[in-house]
């Protein structure tokens, strides 16, 4: 007989909810959409009762559909973006929105930091020097913005944390939102109280700090009035979404890639050593000895978002097939138009919260069509900057997979491919992180024994060879592309200063 885990995924633009079997096969699966808060420029919000409540609706009707496996459902994980800010006070009620990883308010307050502590000393401990990502900037610009929400602050926690202490009642933190919090010390695994207590702020602010695949609760009766699910299913710390994701995308073996196009995008590199590199960020990988080196473009599939959404205005079904078509009839590099995708600053490799998106050879030629596919390209160029720095240390993909969103373009893929001049397997129908979760679920649960029986699950792919007359012909677009970020890089910081 059958068993199941369940795996829940809240990503930066929906909640994706997925019921694993234990026979190898994807039982059903639901999603339910919300959206990205920017109230002002550089900043990235979200409303953490979005999350439970697409949490609960998306559980509801996988229960509705399925009553005959309620009872044979062993475990949970939860899986989300990393590291978002969920403040909650002493009854565990949220103070405030939900401040995101791709966030670029607290510039003041990282060059503060950046001042405080000696960056070679963070960098060898935590495996990253201070940048937009990194929780305690962002916590100080609310300690110095908004002092009414700091002081009623009792615990912070991450948005699959939140989800985790939803269900269970128990207040935890998964060792990857730790690792990219930048106060987590990566070899001796614990918190660094000393630079926390520079800042004025207490330790006792993070729960205990928990490996992924342990079990930290039960769901709890409320939870499961509220649910459907019977009380007491084991419920696993969970998983930052981009290792999840990697492992969902069957990536176990040293020289394994993934390019990830989701609202942000994400960039996973395989490693059996612990490896640091100053540009990029450092994860425990899920699976026991590898460990991953990433980076994570602040703008990705949300930069396409904006463009139909509120742009175009026009965000139907049909839309992304209709622009794919037209953008395919433009040559490649969108004749002559170049984008930088800094719409909401830049997070690796470069680091700078003061990067502005840019349209570089606009002209009144160009129409739809070409913006949407340099759109396209402004992002595979993004990923190969990635590439490039992994190269200068010796590194270099053996093989490039894609999932989430993006991937279920042919046609974006094949520019993947033709940018990085390899070959591009992609998942189109792929659920990402939920179905890697749901897998890590079922692992700490005995439903599964091999981390390579994940592959059960990988069975629909496409493949996209590069065309080397295209690979050239962006080979020569992609310096310009490089060379854009160095000539306006003293600007950005004169934009800003414009509405400081």
């Amino acid at each position: 007989m059958a068993y199941y885990a369940l795996g829940i995924d809240i990503g930066t633009t929906s909640v994706k909810t997925l019921l694993l079997s234990s026979d190898g096969h994807i039982a059903d699966e639901e999603s339910a959409q919300h959206d990205l808060i920017s109230m002002h420029v550089g900043w990235a919000e979200e409303n953490a009762a979005d999350w439970w409540n697409n949490t609960l609706k998306t559980v509801r009707e996988i229960i509705k559909r399925n009553p005959d496996k309620l009872r044979r459902i062993a475990s949970i994980g939860v899986s989300g973006m990393v590291p978002a800010i969920v403040m909650l006070d002493k009854d565990g009620k949220v103070q405030r929105n939900t401040i995101q990883q791709n966030d670029a308010r607290a510039i003041d307050q990282i060059a503060r930091v950046k001042g405080a502590l000696d960056q070679d000393v963070l960098f060898r401990r935590t495996g990253g020097k201070t940048n937009q990502q990194h929780v305690i900037p962002r916590l100080l610009w609310v300690k110095e913005n908004e002092p009414q929400v700091w002081e009623r602050t009792d615990c912070v926690l991450g948005s699959y944390d939140y989800i985790v202490f939803m269900l269970t009642g128990a207040r935890s933190i998964e060792v990857n939102w730790a690792v990219e919090s930048g106060m987590y010390d990566i070899r001796a695994g614990e918190w660094i109280a000393p630079y926390l207590e520079e800042f004025d702020i207490s330790p006792a602010l993070f729960p205990a700090v928990s490996p992924s695949m342990s079990f930290v609760g039960k769901v709890s009766r409320e939870a499961s009035a509220a649910t459907g699910l019977p009380a007491g299913i084991p419920v696993i710390a969970g998983s930052a979404d981009h290792v999840a994701s990697t492992l969902a995308a069957g990536i176990v073996d040293e020289g394994d890639l993934l390019i990830k196009f989701g609202g942000a995008g994400d960039i996973l590199y395989c490693v059996r050593d612990l490896y640091i590199n100053e540009r990029l960020f450092f994860d425990y990988h899920i699976v026991p000895d590898r460990y991953l080196l990433n980076g994570c473009m602040a703008a990705s599939g949300s930069l396409v978002k904006w463009f139909t959404n509120d742009i175009l205005e026009c965000s139907s079904p049909d839309t992304f097939k209709q622009l794919d078509d037209e953008a395919a009839k433009v040559p490649p590099a969108s004749d002559g138009l170049i984008i930088l995708p800094y719409f909401i600053g830049e997070k690796t490799p470069i680091f700078d919260p003061t990067a502005r998106g840019v349209f570089f050879g606009l002209t009144l030629s160009h129409q739809r069509p070409a913006i949407f596919r340099a759109i396209l390209e402004s992002v595979i160029y993004g990923f190969r900057h990635h590439i490039d720095v992994l190269a200068e240390s010796g590194l270099s993909p053996l093989h490039i997979y894609a999932t989430n969103g993006g991937a279920k373009s042919r046609f974006w893929c094949q520019i993947a491919a033709d940018i990085l001049g390899q070959t591009v397997k992609s998942f189109p129908s792929h659920p990402g992180s939920a179905l890697g979760v749901a897998f890590l679920a079922g692992m700490a649960a005995g439903l599964f024994r091999d981390w390579q029986e994940i592959h059960r699950f990988l069975d629909h792919y496409r493949v996209f060879e590069p065309d080397p007359r295209n690979h050239e012909i962006y080979n020569r677009s992609y310096r310009i592309y490089r060379d854009l970020y160095r000539r306006n890089r003293d600007g950005f910081a004169d934009i800003r200063r414009l509405y400081s």
